[in-house]
């Protein structure tokens, strides 16, 4: 029990590296480019779709960090399997036709509160773009 908690540790650990490594480079990106942030509908749109699919990618690789555990330790019989899994516990989806081997099940609950904390410092890189996008005062006309 108390190496499984350890290893949650280390897997939660893991995963908040990948997603503040992500987040960085994100920021660096979006946040602190010398081009002005678009005022326009669709320059806007474009620049959401950009931070959604590379928000996804980030959270798609946190996910992977869980499934190649859940796979190497042989807690699921195939890849398949474990991303699956791994994925709709860390959405917190939690479907329940697959389960983790007993000694393992305490990893389900900690990759899923995991990646409810993951999914809400992404929300809070889509608040902090579009503040900057909305120029943070309300009331001015953005064209």
């Amino acid at each position: 029990m108390h190496s499984n908690l350890v290893i949650a540790c280390v897997l939660v650990g893991v995963t908040v590296i990948v997603h503040a490594s992500g987040l960085a480079v994100l920021l660096r990106v979006f946040m602190r480019s010398p081009t002005p942030m678009p005022k326009r509908f669709w320059p806007i749109v474009w620049l959401l779709i950009r931070l959604t699919l590379a928000l996804i990618l980030i959270h798609l690789s946190e996910i992977a960090v869980w499934a190649f555990f859940y796979l190497w330790t042989e807690c699921l019989p195939d890849a398949e399997s474990a991303f699956y899994f791994s994925g709709v516990t860390y959405t917190t989806i939690g479907y329940g036709d697959l389960v983790l081997p007993r000694p393992w099940r305490l990893l389900g609950p900690v990759e899923g509160l995991t990646g409810i904390l993951m999914c809400g410092l992404s929300t809070g890189l889509f608040v902090a773009l579009l503040g900057r996008v909305i120029g943070g005062k309300v009331g001015d006309d953005p064209d």
